[in-house]
Order: structure tokens, then C-alpha cells, then sequence
């Protein structure tokens, strides 16, 4: 009977009956009228097949489990991306679990607090953004405390430190059972994970156990995908480490190279125009070159159009520390072709303006509601890279300036649209430092040169009987036998940079200049005294930023007229200033009646010719009587009805003669000052016969 009835449990085992039928046995045996003793070896057969029901089943879970947990650590040992190892493991823990949520919190050193990181089954978003301090609420007391605790009902129980903000969020979310166990890497806390239910549910050891076992693989695996991720960022910081080095490399070469191209071209003579053709092979784009007085002296002149600056660069103002304009810098207005010496025009001092200061009318950026000239613009950051000694972007300008005794000595400005690099802006310097050096050596030779000129031409004013004085003017360059004018400029300040204009001017128009005391006085050829003292007025004053005021006198030849032209301009420049014209210029014949008194020759026909010229020629050719009647008008005090007693005339007449009078000397002949040199030229007429 007993080894029937455990052959019958057997089966059952076998079969994985349920629970309920092992009792089949039993309650056939007692409705079949078994003893008591048979009934009780049953039950204890029963009992025993029972156990070992329950002990298969738990090993089967348990086999479950580890082929979970392997499957587990596989799937995350080929997960390379951080967020999809979190998720990954935050959903396993739902399916083993087989809870209503499953999530996980991170550690945050820099708040010592832990914050929501991943989320599976969540429906609030407010639980999604839950942060949970260091012991409170469950998860809190894990992180700090490193053991697993899990509660049947959240709410209900007391062992945890319940916080509104933290208790709100629970309730949203409709949680009430939840496990937490912490996610470690050592001794160090790096997480929480949680699973949780929506009901009242204990959580098992073995489901603790579970949980663990994922939370430990979790924890490796956070810490391989952060490792492995560490590794990408050290693998992709020595890629960039080693292109910038691979272009820092080539940088230096090219800037080495550029250097020496430089270099062998100062040795050979080489000018400005060779130095910018070398930057811009080098660096591409269009260069020009500024000399210090902010005119181009070499390079493309179109990088100076307005339109190369952009919108932006006109709206702001310039960087760098300097306040207000650049000193000495875009108040040229000289044509800028000249070979760097000094200013240069179209002519001898003639009508052209720079390019730098043109602006075009009508254009966009002549327009715009306050927008900033050009020159202006490149001013302020000539002045900002000469006080950083570095190169200063405007726009698509790339600007470089060096001076000398703070005074400016040249800019190089770049256009380039792209991007240039700090060893390539190391390039457009050093070519500033060199062409400084060329500068230099030309003003050092121009200085030499002018010394000569300057003890020349002091020799002609003071001592013009010495010999060999117009062999001296050949030797450099002057031909005294030509006309030549005589220009005395009152300055009032700037001596040095006065002085260099000056030399720079005879170099280039062949004539001669020299300092004598407060004033700067040139020999130029030409023979046309007023309109050349007013250029060399206007451009040593736009060089020297104040008022220049010069009188011109000649027309000369030779060595013995020269000291008398000096002294009439001389009277000339003396008579602008206590005129009230200072920053203008003029010759005797442009100062009216006072150039009679100023004027060393006393040149009346050239005064009546000026002032009455056309009103005596029209007598002359029609046999009028316009000048006898302009006197007659003065000579009553501008009363027709007397002019016309005197003269025996009507009215009529004589009003007819003034409108001729008017249409031959302009509207403006009775303005006072016109009328007095009229006057004095009638008089001068009549006593000359």
C-alpha cells in the first residue's frame, strides 16, 4: 500500500500536478475504507511530495531568475549609449518584478540630493521631476543608508520620513507598495532602484534579492557606459588635441615661411607693395596698407568701401580701449598713390581727394540713421590693436597697427571673409612690424634728405650771394632756373610731424622745405602763389589735425629772389591770422588791398585787374562810361538821384549802368568789404592816368 502510494505522488510530481490534486490520493483511500494507519502514511506521503513540490518550483524560479539576470548583463554588456543602459535596466526590473512601475534615481553630488533619472510605467509628470533629499521619503533613506528597504503600503507606514512635496508626487502617481534597493559601486551610493505597485503588495526576500542582483549589474554597467563614454570623450579631445597641434604645426611653418619671404625681400630692396603682395599670397583676401596719416600707400584701396564692414560694424562702436578719433589716422586728403614718403596727390598739391575719406553719395551705408564712416571705424581699432599690440576684427576687416613714440606709423587692414586664426593673425603683425621697419628707414633717409634741403633752402633765404647754390639745388633735384613759389606755413604746434610733411612734399615735387623757428617754409615749383598756398594750407592742417595757415609769395627764378618772396609771404601768412583766416592760405594778389601793403613787389595792375578788371576792359571795348559812373556813385554815398545830378543823366541810366556793373564784377560788389577794394582801385585807377 505505501509504495502505491508514493508511486501515485510520484506521478504527480512528475506531471507538475497542481496542489489541490495531491489530495486526490488521500480522499480515494478514505472513501475506499482504508484504516487509520494507511490514511496517516498517506498524509505524511502527501506532505512529503508537497515539499517537494514547493522546493522544485522554487528552484525553477529561481533558474528563471539567473536566466533572466544573465540575460540581463548580456543585454546590457552590448548597450554602449548611457541613456538606453538605464532604460533597459529600469524595464528588465518591471518584467522580473512583474510590477505596475519600475524607475530609478541618480545621485547628485553638487545638491547631495537624488533626482529622477528614468521612468517605466509612470503616468504623472510631476513624479517624473520628483528630487528625493538624503533620507526622506524611502528612496532618501536608501541612498543614505545603502539597504534595501520595501514597505506593502507607502502611506501607512511610519518608518519613513514622510515630506509633502515628496508624498504628493507618490499620490499622483498612484503607488502604494514599493521596493528600493541601492545601485553601488563599492562603498559609494551612486542610485536607487525602485519597483512598485499600484495596490498593497509585500515584497518577498527573494524578491529583494532580485532586485539587488539587477541593481548590482545596473551599477556596472552605469559605471562601464560612463566609463566607456569617458573614453570617447578622452579618445575625441586627443583627436582635436592633435589636429589643433597637426594645424599649429602647419601655422607655424606657414607664418616661419611668410616671415622669411619678408625678411628676403627687406634685404633685397623689396618696398611696401612687395610686403602686402607676400600677406595676401599667404593669407588671401585684399590688403591695403595705411600710412600714418591713414591714406592707403600700397595694397587694394577697395577694402576701404564702406559696404566691406557689414551692417553690424557701422551700428557699433569699435573695439578696443581708445575713446573718440584716432589720432593722426583718416584725416588725410591726399590721393594715397604715393610711395609711403609722405602724402602724395594727383598733382603737385592737386585737387584730388583721398579715397579713404571719399563717402559716395547715395549710398546704403550714407544712409543709414547714424552709421559710422569707414574711416572712423578703422580708426578705433587702429588705435585698439597699437594698445593691445594685437590684431582687432571689424566686421570682415582684420585691422593691425604699429606706431613709434606713440606716434602711428602704419596699418595693414586685412578683408578676409572666413575665419583666420591666431597664428595667422601672428602673420598680418609681424607684416606690420616690417613694413614699420621700411617706413622708418625711408623716413630716416627722407630726414637726411631733408636736412640738406632744409640748409639749402635756409641758405637761399639768408645768404643768397653764396656760390654753388644752384649747383647744391641741382644736386638734388631742383632746377631753380624754373618758376618757383615760395610758401611760409604758421603751424602752431606739431613741429616734428610739420617738419616731415614738409620734407616729404619737396622730395616729392622736386622743391625744397625747411623749419625755421616756428614756421615751415617750402620751395615748390609752380607760379601760381594762391592756389598752392591754399592746398598746402588744407593738407597740413587735415595731417596735423588743427589749423595751418599759409602765405605763398612769387612767382621766383633763381637764387636772388627768393629772399624777397620769403618775406612776402612771410606778410602773406602774418595777414591771414590777423585777418581772422588762420587754417586758410593765399598769395598777395587773393588778399585784395591789403596784398598792396603785404606784397613785396607792389603789384597795382594785378590789384586793379583783380578788383575793377572787368568794368574798365568793357569801357575799353565799348566806350562806355561804367567806371566814371561808379565813382560818381561812391562818391555820393550810393544815391542814385545824385549820381545822376552829377553825371547829368536820368535815374533810369543810372540804374541801367549798375545792374551792367553788377553782371560784370558778381552780386556781391556792395558787400563792404568788396566795395572798399573797389574803391581803393577807382582811386588807384584815376591816379594812374
Amino acid at each position: 500500500m505505501v509504495g502505491m502510494s508514493t508511486r501515485v505522488f510520484l506521478e504527480l510530481l512528475a506531471r507538475e500536478a497542481s496542489a489541490v490534486e495531491f489530495e486526490g490520493p488521500v480522499l480515494a483511500a478514505r472513501t475506499g475504507g482504508a484504516d487509520a494507519e494507511a490514511l496517516a502514511e498517506l498524509e505524511e506521503a502527501k506532505l512529503a511530495a508537497l515539499k517537494v513540490r514547493a522546493l522544485l518550483r522554487r528552484r525553477a524560479k529561481r533558474e528563471a531568475e539567473l536566466s533572466a539576470l544573465f540575460d540581463t548583463a548580456g543585454d546590457l554588456a552590448g548597450l554602449r549609449d548611457l541613456d538606453a543602459v538605464l532604460e533597459a535596466i529600469v524595464h528588465r526590473a518591471r518584467q522580473l518584478l512583474g510590477t505596475d512601475a519600475a524607475y530609478m534615481t541618480l545621485h547628485d553630488p553638487a545638491r547631495g540630493d537624488t533626482w529622477m533619472r528614468v521612468t517605466d510605467g509612470s503616468v504623472s509628470a510631476k513624479f517624473r521631476a520628483l528630487r528625493l533629499a538624503m533620507g526622506a521619503g524611502l528612496g532618501g533613506l536608501v541612498a543614505q543608508t545603502a539597504t534595501p528597504y520595501s514597505t506593502a503600503d507607502y502611506f501607512a507606514d511610519e518608518r519613513f520620513r514622510h515630506k509633502t512635496d515628496i508624498d504628493d508626487a507618490v499620490l499622483e502617481e498612484g503607488l502604494v507598495a514599493i521596493l528600493g534597493v541601492p545601485l553601488k559601486l563599492g562603498a559609494r551610493v551612486i542610485g536607487v532602484l525602485f519597483a512598485a505597485n499600484r495596490s498593497v503588495r509585500p515584497f518577498t526576500q527573494d524578491e529583494v534579492v532580485l532586485l539587488g542582483s539587477l541593481a548590482a549589474h545596473a551599477a556596472v554597467a552605469i559605471d562601464n557606459a560612463r566609463l566607456l563614454q569617458e573614453t570617447r570623450n578622452a579618445l575625441e579631445e586627443l583627436s582635436e588635441a592633435n589636429r589643433q597641434v597637426n594645424a599649429h604645426s602647419q601655422a607655424v611653418e606657414r607664418a616661419a615661411l611668410a616671415h622669411d619671404r619678408m625678411t628676403g625681400l627687406v634685404l633685397r630692396g623689396g618696398g611696401v607693395e612687395d610686403v602686402a603682395a607676400v600677406v595676401t599670397e599667404v593669407l588671401g583676401g585684399s590688403l591695403t596698407v595705411l600710412d600714418d596719416a591713414g591714406r592707403p600707400i600700397a595694397g587694394d584701396a577697395g577694402v576701404l568701401e564702406e559696404g566691406a564692414l557689414g551692417e553690424a560694424a557701422f551700428d557699433q562702436p569699435a573695439t578696443g580701449p581708445g575713446k573718440g578719433p584716432a589720432k593722426g589716422l583718416g584725416t588725410g586728403s591726399g590721393s594715397g598713390t604715393g610711395s609711403g614718403t609722405g602724402p602724395s596727390t594727383s598733382s603737385a598739391y592737386g585737387t584730388g581727394t583721398s579715397s579713404v575719406t571719399s563717402r559716395r553719395p547715395g549710398s546704403k551705408a550714407g544712409a543709414r540713421r547714424g552709421a559710422r564712416k569707414v574711416t572712423d571705424v578703422i580708426a578705433d581699432a587702429a588705435r585698439s590693436s597699437r594698445a593691445l599690440g594685437r590684431t582687432v576684427r571689424q566686421g570682415d576687416l582684420l585691422v593691425a597697427s604699429v606706431d613709434v613714440g606713440a606716434e602711428p606709423l602704419c596699418t595693414l587692414v586685412l578683408r578676409n571673409g572666413g575665419q583666420v586664426s591666431d597664428a595667422d593673425q601672428r602673420i598680418l603683425e609681424r607684416a606690420a612690424l616690417v613694413t614699420a621697419l621700411l617706413l622708418l628707414f625711408r623716413r630716416t633717409v627722407a630726414e637726411a634728405e631733408g636736412r640738406v634741403r632744409g640748409e639749402l633752402l635756409d641758405d637761399l633765404i639768408s645768404r643768397p650771394a653764396l656760390d654753388g647754390l644752384a649747383d647744391r639745388a641741382r644736386r638734388v633735384g631742383v632746377n631753380l632756373d624754373h618758376d618757383h613759389v615760395v610758401v611760409v606755413v604758421r603751424h602752431g604746434g606739431g613741429r616734428e610731424r610739420a617738419a616731415f610733411w614738409a620734407s616729404s612734399q619737396a622730395t616729392l615735387h622736386h622743391g625744397l622745405a625747411a623749419q625755421r623757428g616756428d614756421e615751415v617754409v617750402l620751395l615748390l615749383p609752380g607760379n601760381r602763389p594762391g592756389p598752392l598756398a591754399k592746398r598746402v594750407a588744407a593738407e597740413l592742417s587735415a595731417s596735423l589735425g588743427h589749423p595751418a595757415t599759409a602765405g605763398a609769395g612769387g612767382p621766383v627764378r633763381g637764387t636772388a629772389e627768393v629772399a624777397a618772396a620769403h618775406r612776402e609771404a612771410q606778410r602773406c601768412a602774418d595777414a591771414l591770422v590777423a585777418l581772422g583766416r588762420a587754417g586758410e592760405g593765399a598769395g598777395a594778389r587773393e588778399l585784395g588791398f591789403v596784398g598792396l601793403l603785404v606784397g613785396e613787389g607792389r603789384d597795382i595792375g594785378a590789384f586793379l585787374a583783380s578788383a575793377l578788371g572787368p568794368v574798365i576792359d568793357y569801357d575799353a571795348r565799348r566806350g562806355t562810361a561804367l567806371v566814371q559812373t561808379l565813382t560818381a556813385y561812391f562818391g555820393t554815398g550810393g544815391s542814385l538821384s545824385r549820381t545822376s545830378e552829377t553825371l547829368h543823366i536820368h535815374v533810369n541810366t543810372v540804374t541801367q549802368r549798375l545792374d551792367r556793373i553788377g553782371q560784370l564784377l558778381g552780386d556781391d560788389w556792395q558787400v563792404p568789404e568788396r566795395a572798399l577794394e573797389i574803391q581803393l582801385a577807382l582811386r588807384l585807377h584815376r591816379l594812374s592816368g
